[in-house]
C-alpha cells in the first residue's frame, strides 16, 4: 500500500501536536496529501479547486485534531472531512444534494459483463512508464463517471483497501467492489485498442493476442 501509515507513530505525532508541537502537523498530514487531491479533484474536476479545497482541508484536520478518537484509520477520517469539505464547495456551485453522488445504481451489480482485465494495473510494466500511455490513462480516468472515478483512484492509484475507501467515501463496501469493477470494465473498453501498440510482441493485452 502507498504511504502506508503507522498507527503508533500517528498517535504520538498526534499526542506531541496537540501539546505545542505544531511543527509535526506536517508531516502527519503529508502522507495523506496525495490521497486528498486525487479524491477532491475527482469530485471537484479542477486542478485550481482541488488544492484550495485540499488547504482548507488541512486547516480543518488541524483544527479539529482534538477530535480524532482513533476509531478508524487517521487517513480516512482525514478523507472523510475533505469529502465533506469537496460537497460543501460543489453545494456552493451548484447546490448539488449531497445524496445525489451516491444515487446511481449500486444496487444493479448482475447488470454488467465481467471484464477480462481483473486490473488495469495488469498492463505491462514497461508500457506504464511511458509518458504517452500514462496520459491515456490519466484521460481515461477523467473520463469515468464521478462515482467510478474516485473508487479508482483511492483503489488503484493510491492502492487503498476496500474499508478505507468505503469509509472515505461514505458508502458501503460492496459498493466499493461493484464501482471498481464497473470502472475498470470501462477503462478497458476506453483503452483497449490504444494500448495494443504498447504491449511487447507477441505479448496478450486485455486478453487479445496482438
Amino acid at each position: 500500500m502507498r504511504n502506508a501509515p503507522n498507527p503508533e507513530i500517528e498517535a504520538e505525532w498526534i499526542r506531541r501536536i496537540l501539546a505545542g508541537e505544531r511543527h509535526l502537523f506536517h508531516q502527519l498530514i503529508r502522507p495523506c496529501e496525495r490521497a486528498i487531491y486525487f479524491l477532491l479533484y475527482s469530485l471537484l474536476r479542477n486542478e485550481a479547486e482541488a488544492e484550495d479545497v485540499a488547504q482548507e482541508t488541512a486547516i480543518k484536520v488541524y483544527r479539529h485534531l482534538h477530535l480524532f478518537r482513533g476509531d478508524s484509520q487517521f487517513r480516512t477520517w482525514v478523507l472523510s472531512i475533505a469529502r465533506n469539505e469537496g460537497l460543501g464547495r460543489l453545494r456552493k456551485k451548484v447546490n448539488l444534494r449531497e445524496d445525489s453522488l451516491d444515487a446511481l445504481t449500486d444496487a444493479e451489480a448482475g447488470d454488467f459483463t465481467p471484464a477480462i482485465l481483473t486490473s488495469w494495473r495488469e498492463i505491462p510494466a514497461e508500457a506504464l512508464e511511458q509518458r504517452e500511455l500514462g496520459e491515456l490513462l490519466r484521460q481515461a480516468i477523467d473520463g469515468l463517471p464521478e462515482i467510478y472515478r474516485n473508487v479508482v483512484l483511492l483503489r488503484d492509484i493510491e492502492e487503498m483497501g476496500v474499508r478505507e475507501t468505503a469509509a472515505a467515501l461514505g458508502i458501503a463496501e460492496g459498493a466499493v467492489k461493484v464501482r471498481l469493477h464497473r470502472a475498470r470494465a470501462l477503462l478497458q473498453r476506453a483503452l483497449a485498442a490504444r494500448l495494443k501498440k504498447f504491449a511487447p510482441r507477441g505479448r496478450k493485452l486485455f486478453g487479445c493476442a496482438r
